[in-house]
């Protein structure tokens, strides 16, 4: 079963294909994604890689966390997932009787 990564402190420069290189000699890398901001279309500094097995990830891990790449000192750990937000009823007082 694929096992996702979080890399974090990446060049703002990385690109998707240098960071999917980086970690492709540790196993099959299922995906490799950048996180980019929605208004500037810059790059936050951070992405996702997907391993192959859970034994890819570990050596991913292994081998790239604290390592130096693209002048950056990385962060690569097992990825959270993100917690669910509950969805509000739109704020506001309507309907509240004050």
């Amino acid at each position: 079963m694929a096992k996702k990564l979080y890399v974090g402190n990446l060049s703002y420069n990385t690109t998707e294909d240098n960071l999917r290189n980086l970690f492709v000699g540790f196993g099959n890398v299922v995906s490799a994604k950048i996180i980019y901001d929605r208004e500037t279309g810059n790059s936050k500094g951070f992405g996702f890689v997907e391993m192959g097995t859970d034994e890819e990830a570990g050596a991913a891990i292994a081998g790239t966390n604290g390592h130096e790449f693209e002048g950056r000192q990385l962060r690569v750990n097992e990825a959270m997932d993100k917690p669910r937000r509950e969805r509000s009823s739109g704020g506001g007082s309507y309907g509240n009787n004050w």
